[in-house]
């Protein structure tokens, strides 16, 4: 069990100065209307993913509100703990450019971990559960919880906890993953770098309240 320590990081994503220095890769956009950010791709035109700058260690607890405003398709997935595959990071000019291409994210020239944790894609449709991988080599180390419901615009708090090796997400309180890489299959532990939200192009979500804290253990003996 974790709690939150010092907040490091803070983005109201309500205006387009909250994401200066983030950066879209693919056919992504964003607007900015009552204090939320809408990201879509216009006319459908390609997969994206927009990458928070800052870098995050590999222990936090962060926080985000999201909303479905377009339930006939989508798929949401965060990054977390990207960097290169010699740990640089993912900006570094030395990497290949991306441009929301899967494949560039998932068995190209950055480790990461990523959960799906909204999946309705034109393709395969109708999923309804979270999906933990580990990349390189897109491997599925749980699949476990039901992740948002697929026709609902309900509003929803989406809680991402790293604890080294362990990592975590609630849907409104609601465990959905829960998985510890032991770092003795799939490579080593991947530790901190970068954050980043994926959209499959036919989606169109709203995020809001972006907030990252310090991840402190509680022993619950002593509760």
């Amino acid at each position: 069990m974790y709690q939150k320590g010092k907040l490091v990081y803070v983005n109201p994503l309500s205006s387009k100065e909250d994401t200066t220095g983030w950066r879209m890769e693919g056919a992504g956009q964003v607007e900015f209307s009552k204090g939320w950010m809408k990201m879509f791709s216009p006319n459908e035109k390609g997969h994206h993913v927009f990458w928070c700058p800052h870098e995050f260690p590999e222990i936090f607890i962060a926080e985000w509100e999201v909303q479905n405003l377009h339930t006939e398709a989508g798929l949401c997935i965060v990054f977390l703990a990207a960097k290169g595959l010699n740990a640089e990071d993912i900006f570094d000019s030395l990497l290949p450019k991306r441009n929301g291409t899967f494949k560039e994210y998932t068995n190209g020239a950055i480790n990461n971990y990523h959960i799906s944790y909204y999946a309705n894609s034109k393709d395969h449709p109708g999923r309804e559960t979270t999906h933990l991988r580990k990349n390189k080599g897109f491997h599925l180390v749980q699949e476990k919880e039901p992740g948002i419901p697929l026709r609902s615009q309900a509003i929803y708090k989406i809680q991402l906890v790293k604890f080294e090796g362990r990592i975590q997400l609630f849907i409104d309180g609601r465990k959905a993953i829960d998985w510890v890489d032991d770092g003795q299959k799939f490579g080593k532990i991947l530790q901190g770098g970068k954050i980043g939200f994926r959209q499959m192009k036919w989606t169109q979500f709203a995020y809001r309240n972006f907030n990252v804290w310090e991840c402190i253990p509680v022993n619950e003996k002593s509760k």
